[in-house]
C-alpha cells in the first residue's frame, strides 16, 4: 500500500522540488519507505511513498524498473493472485528479482499490453512509463478500491493518490468547479471523473488511460463492467446451488486476501458482513485476530457483545478495544485528509477504529460492498414497497405530492426526501432519497454565488443505470457511486490516514460478478427483507442465536453533539464566519432546523466540512 505521484510532459521539466513535497505530503500513506524518479530526458517524474506488506525488502522498493531499464512504475495497492501470475510469467519465460506484486505488473505488462488488466485481482492504482512506446498507463481497480486524481493540461499529465499531493505545484488553480460544487451539496460527495477543483479529475473505477508523450493527449477507456444478470423468471433459480458457489468465492477470496509478509487481522463487528469474513478466515488459518470497536455510552453504537459471540463460536483471537469520544479538533484533520468535502460524518468512527487497529496490526479485512453487492439497504425494501403500493397513483398526483413536500415542508422533517421522490418515474429512474439539498434548498444556500445552477439532477438522471428491474437498478447506482465515491473514500483516507491498510474480500470481482451475473432480485432484497442470500450463507457457518436481522451502520451521535459543547461551537464559529460560502440567513434556519429536533445535523456537517477543506486549501470560487 502506498502514495504515488507524478508528472508526464512532451517537454522537459525544469521545475521539480514540487514532487518531492507532493511525495511527502502523503506520508501518512507509506511510512516505511519513499523513492523518486525522473527519466533521463526530463520529462517523466514519478514519486512514491510505501507502506510495506509484500516483500518487505529493499527489492520493493519503488519506483520500480524491469529489468532492461525500459518500463518503470509506480503502484498503490495489493494484487491478490501475483503469485499465481508469477508463477504463469515464469513458465513463460518472465524472469523476477523480488518477490513483490509490483514486478509482477510490470512483467504482465510486457506479456499483454494494457490487455494485463483482464488478469488483475485486486485493488489497485499504478502508473507505467513504456519508455520504447512513449507512453504512460494509468489504470484504476474495478470497484475504486484504491483512489487516482490526475490534471492535464498543455500536454502535460499529473496524477497522484490523493489530492494533496497536486496541489503541491504552486503552478496548478484552486477554483471551485461549479458542477462538482452544486453535486457535493445533492449528493453528498462528488461523482465518476469530476472534482471538485476545475481542471483536476478522477480516474473512475474500471477505467485507464494513455499518455502519448509526443502528441501530449490521452486516451481513456473502461475496460470491465458489471455483467448482465443471467437469472429470469424462465430460468429456474438452483438457490442451493448459488450457496455453494457464493460460499466457495467468498472463503477463496478472504484466502487470497489473507496473504501478506505481516499478520493480517479482522475487523469484527458481528453484523453479517464481517462474521462471514470471520468464518472464512479461520478455513484459512488457526490463528486469526479479531477485533471490535466499542463506543462507551452509547448503547446502540457498541457491537462487542455480538462480536463477542461470533469469536467465541468461531475459536479467533478476540481483542475489543473502546474508542475515547471524537474531539471537535478532529474535524479540521479529516478536512484535510478527504482532498475533496464529502457528506458522511462516520468518517469519524472510521478514523478513529483505524487509529486503534493501527496500534496492534497494519493489516486487516473488513466487510464493504456487502450491502451493495446482496441488497443488505434499507432502501431497497422501501422503493419496492413504493413501487408495488403507489404506483398506480396517477403521475400528475404524485408529481403534485413531490413539489408540496419541497416548497411547504422544512428542511429536515422525517419522510420529507421520500414525499420529494414520489415523482420519480420508479420503472426506469431512481429517486434521490438521501439527497442532502434538494434544488430549492441549494439556491437559497448559494444565493450570492452568482451564476449559480442546478446541474446535479441532470448529472444523476445520467449515471441511472438503464435495467428494467427497480432492484438491480438500485443496487448498480449505488455500487458505482455510493460505495466508490463515499465508502471507499472514507475507508481510503481514513485507513491511510492511519498508515493502516483495510482489505475488502466482498470486492473481490468475481464476488462482484457473482452477485450482480447470477443471483436474481428475490434473493437480494424483497419489500420484507434484505440481505437474503447472505443471510441464508450464515445459517450454514455461523452459530443458531447469530442475529441475521441485526442492521447496524456505522455512525455517531452527531445530533447530540451539536445541542452544545465544542462541536456546536465549531459548527457555529465556521457557518456564521462572514467569509462562509453560504448563506447566512439558510445556515441560520438550518440551525434553528435542528434544535427543534430536524434532521439537518448531516446537511450542517457539509457545510462545515466544505469550509474546513476550502480554508485549509486556499481554495476561491
Amino acid at each position: 500500500m502506498c502514495g504515488i505521484v507524478g508528472i508526464v510532459s512532451n517537454t522537459p521539466q525544469a521545475q521539480r522540488a514540487w514532487l518531492t513535497i507532493g511525495r511527502d505530503a502523503m506520508k501518512h500513506r507509506g511510512p516505511d519507505d519513499s523513492g523518486e524518479w525522473w527519466s533521463a530526458d526530463g520529462r517523466v517524474g514519478f514519486a512514491q511513498r510505501r507502506l510495506a506488506i509484500i516483500d518487505l525488502s529493499p527489492a520493493g522498493h519503488q519506483p520500480m524498473h524491469d529489468a532492461s531499464g525500459a518500463l518503470s512504475i509506480v503502484f498503490n495497492g495489493e494484487i491478490y493472485n501475483f503469485a499465481d501470475l508469477r508463477d504463469e510469467l515464469i513458465a513463460k519465460g518472465h524472469g523476477f528479482r523480488s518477490h513483490s506484486d509490483t514486478e509482477v505488473i510490470l512483467a504482465a505488462y510486457r506479456e499483454w499490453g494494457t490487455e494485463c488488466l483482464a488478469r488483475f485481482n485486486g485493488m489497485f492504482a499504478f502508473a507505467l512509463f513504456d519508455a520504447q512506446q512513449q507512453t504512460v498507463f494509468l489504470a484504476r481497480d474495478r470497484a475504486g478500491e484504491k483512489p487516482l486524481f490526475y490534471h492535464q493540461a498543455g500536454g502535460v499529465l499529473r496524477f497522484a493518490s490523493e489530492l494533496k499531493a497536486l496541489l503541491a505545484d504552486p503552478a496548478l488553480p484552486r477554483r471551485i468547479d461549479p458542477t462538482a460544487l452544486d453535486c457535493y451539496l445533492a449528493m453528498g460527495y462528488v461523482p465518476g471523473e469530476r472534482c471538485m477543483l476545475q481542471g483536476f479529475n478522477k480516474l473512475p473505477p474500471a477505467h485507464a488511460l494513455l499518455f502519448d508523450l509526443q502528441t501530449g493527449k490521452s486516451n481513456i477507456w473502461r475496460y470491465w463492467q458489471l455483467p448482465e444478470l443471467e437469472a429470469t423468471s424462465s430460468r429456474p433459480v438452483d438457490e442451493a446451488a448459488l450457496l455453494d458457489e457464493l460460499e466457495a468465492l467468498l472463503e477463496d477470496a478472504v484466502r487470497r486476501q489473507m496473504v501478506a509478509d505481516v499478520p493480517v487481522g479482522v475487523l469484527l463487528s458481528g453484523g453479517v458482513d464481517s462474521s462471514l469474513i470471520t468464518a472464512m478466515a479461520v478455513r484459512s488459518s488457526s490463528q486469526v485476530q479479531t477485533f471490535t470497536i466499542g463506543f462507551p455510552g452509547h448503547g446502540k453504537l457498541d457491537e462487542t457483545e455480538h462480536a463477542r459471540l461470533i469469536a467465541r463460536h468461531l475459536g479467533t483471537r478476540h481483542t475489543e478495544l473502546m474508542a475515547e469520544d471524537a474531539t471537535a479538533d478532529l474535524l479540521p484533520r479529516l478536512a484535510s485528509q478527504f482532498d475533496e468535502p464529502m457528506v458522511d460524518s462516520s468518517m469519524i468512527p472510521t478514523f478513529l477504529v483505524s487509529q486503534l487497529v493501527r496500534q496492534h496490526w497494519s493489516v486487516a479485512l473488513r466487510g464493504d460492498g456487502g450491502d451493495e453487492l446482496f441488497g443488505g439497504y434499507g432502501h431497497y425494501s422501501r422503493l419496492q414497497w413504493m413501487q408495488k403500493k403507489l404506483g398506480t397513483i396517477p403521475r400528475p398526483l404524485r408529481n403534485g405530492i413531490a413539489l408540496a413536500a419541497e416548497k411547504l415542508l422544512p428542511v429536515g422533517v422525517k419522510g420529507r426526501n421520500w414525499l420529494q421522490g414520489l415523482g420519480v418515474d420508479l420503472d426506469k429512474g431512481l429517486p434521490l432519497i438521501a439527497s442532502c439539498f434538494d434544488v430549492t434548498t441549494r439556491g437559497r444556500l448559494l444565493a450570492a454565488r452568482s451564476g449559480w445552477h442546478a446541474q446535479a439532477e441532470d448529472v444523476l438522471r445520467s449515471r441511472v443505470p438503464v435495467h428494467p428491474d427497480l432492484l438491480q437498478r438500485a443496487t448498480r447506482m449505488d455500487f458505482a457511486n455510493y460505495l466508490a465515491e463515499d465508502i471507499l473514500v472514507k475507508v481510503d483516507r481514513a485507513s491511510m490516514l492511519n498508515s493502516l491498510e483495510l482489505r475488502a474480500p466482498l470486492l473481490d470481482y468475481r464476488v462482484i460478478e457473482f452477485a450482480f451475473g447470477k443471483v436474481p432480485s428475490h434473493l437480494k432484497a424483497t419489500a420484507q427483507d434484505k440481505k437474503i442470500l447472505l443471510k441464508r450463507l450464515t445459517a450454514r457457518v455461523l452459530p443458531p442465536e447469530f442475529d441475521r436481522q441485526r442492521k447496524q451502520g456505522f455512525s455517531i451521535p452527531l445530533g447530540e453533539w451539536l445541542k452544545g459543547g465544542a462541536f456546536r461551537a465549531l459548527f457555529n464559529e465556521v457557518l456564521r464566519d462572514p467569509a462562509c460560502s453560504f448563506d447566512a440567513g439558510m445556515v441560520d434556519s438550518l440551525l434553528r432546523g435542528q434544535d427543534r429536533g430536524r434532521s439537518n445535523s448531516e446537511r450542517l456537517f457539509a457545510l462545515v466540512l466544505f469550509e474546513l477543506w476550502r480554508r485549509e486549501y486556499g481554495v476561491t470560487f
